[in-house]
């Protein structure tokens, strides 16, 4: 392991936590709203950590998968405990509640112990959101440069898809393509803002939804979420939540006029296929049901759920109160999530396609045991080793999900509650059902349980095994993960 390294690189990150702070502390210091200490003090400290790094000798400059699992996990972990800082000091927060809170922000799932955003200071608002855009961007960075070290399905895949300019060769160009997606992000942010503006948000507003649409976060300045906004306003979030649940590599075949490769995308079809059937299900139970009339459910279905699809989590409606069909079509929508390449979590809608094709085939091979049945992706066979890590991705999925919910009922909580809140957790949606529906949170919560969902917004984020891999000493992961 190149300790040194490892070291010299947090620092670095670090050092860009700290320029990502400056646009609060600058508000803050304009507006004059009391908050600019913590901001002043977290800088400072950050940049003399950082800055303290760079004195440190490397013998190596290059890095082995085992490094990178070790940077990615505890780059998260610091630039959280970092960035809770200034919740800590200004907001006088106690650690578990700005930890769970910048944590949220940063894995982009957008659940909350705040109460009443509207009254915390602009600066302070501004930061939550920046955290999620940095999380979305860190993503991406993370997807192309790391997670194909792991082979343990969506980003295999995803590699296997070609995102940057130069076909299969992904880790070879990591910068270059690290860049490209870059440009595609800040190019979807500026979009999604011009029209928000457009539609009649306030500028600070529409900053504030824009980095959390398109880090599919979450996190809103308003306490009732979107609720209130215009029909043109929950169209527009509606269209870019769905974009930025896609992966990106297609907007990148989209600019080299690739559209072959887009019509025979198998996850992009299955995607588009849910989107679609999941939101005319709900439009026509709400419409039956007599909650809404034809329009508004077909607007309210509409957003929610590519709000929990894309796992965005802005709320349009209490859609706790909707009928038991709608509410399981969103609760199925949340384990599901997007596509592998984009910003959003979830299991990933390439990994069900490869599990259905997988399950195809077992049910092939008890008619015909002796029969080849290899498992292809767009015309490309997929490797048994790809398969297997699918499978296992899932399998370590529901073990976590079980054990959680397991361990949240043990607290007196209801098992509607328990169950949304682990998925929703796992899964980086944000908002659950009950206890925690879409117009309440996770205060209640003590303060265990509080790190507890922080570590599993962190498992999900970061696809599990990268956590559990830095974890754990058994030698399966150190020769299966760490390969």
């Amino acid at each position: 392991m190149n300790r040194s390294l490892i070291v010299k690189i947090l620092g670095i990150i670090l050092l860009i936590e700290s320029f990502f702070m400056i646009p609060s502390l600058a508000i803050s210091l304009y507006m004059q709203d009391g908050s600019s200490i913590g901001f002043i003090i977290t800088i400072i400290l950050l940049i003399i950590v950082g800055a303290l790094t760079r004195f440190i000798e490397t013998k190596h400059r290059t890095l082995a998968p085992a490094d990178g699992l070790v940077i990615v996990t505890y780059a998260w972990i610091l630039v959280s405990i970092f960035g809770s800082l200034p919740l800590i000091i200004d907001m006088n927060m106690s650690f578990p509640d700005a930890f769970f809170e910048i944590v949220s922000g940063f894995t982009t799932t957008g659940a909350s112990v705040i109460n009443n955003i509207e009254s915390f200071p602009k600066s302070v608002v501004l930061w939550r959101s920046i955290t999620h855009w940095i999380g979305g961007m860190g993503i991406l960075v993370f997807t192309v440069s790391l997670l194909p070290k792991l082979g343990v399905g969506g980003f295999q895949i995803f590699k296997r898809e070609s995102p940057g300019p130069v076909k299969g060769k992904i880790e070879a160009k990591t910068s270059d393509t690290a860049k490209k997606l870059y440009i595609i992000y800040v190019v979807i942010t500026i979009l999604l803002f011009l029209c928000l503006k457009f539609f009649g948000m306030d500028v600070f507003d529409a900053l504030v939804h824009t980095l959390g649409v398109v880090g599919t976060g979450g996190f809103s300045s308003k306490n009732t979420s979107i609720m209130g906004y215009s029909t043109p306003i929950i169209f527009t979030m509606s269209f870019f939540m769905i974009v930025c649940g896609n992966n990106f590599s297609i907007y990148y075949s989209l600019y080299r006029r690739r559209f072959n490769e887009i019509i025979k995308n198998e996850e992009l079809r299955l995607y588009l296929f849910i989107t679609i059937a999941a939101i005319l299900l709900i439009s026509i139970d709400l419409y039956l049901k007599g909650v809404a009339s034809p329009f508004k459910s077909f607007r309210d279905a509409t957003f929610q759920v590519t709000s929990i699809e894309s796992t965005s989590g802005f709320v349009s409606t209490d859609y706790d109160l909707w009928p038991s069909f709608s509410k399981y079509i969103l609760f199925v929508l949340m384990f599901i999530g997007s596509c592998a390449g984009s910003t959003a979590g979830g299991l990933k809608v390439i990994r069900i396609v490869v599990l259905f094709k997988s399950i195809k085939r077992e049910i092939k091979r008890v008619i015909h045991p002796r029969a080849i049945l290899p498992i292809s992706l767009n015309g490309r066979i997929l490797s048994e080793e790809l398969v297997q890590g699918i499978n296992g991705f899932f399998g370590i999925y529901m073990i976590v999900f079980v054990f959680s919910v397991g361990l949240i009922t043990l607290s007196g909580e209801d098992l509607i509650t328990s169950m949304s809140s682990v998925v929703t957790m796992l899964s980086n949606v944000g908002p659950g059902f009950a206890s925690v529906g879409p117009t309440k949170n996770f205060y209640y919560f003590n303060d265990f349980f509080k790190i507890y969902f922080a570590f599993l917004m962190l498992l999900g984020r970061l696809e599990f095994f990268t956590v559990l891999a830095i974890f754990s000493r058994k030698r399966y992961f150190k020769e299966k993960v760490l390969k």
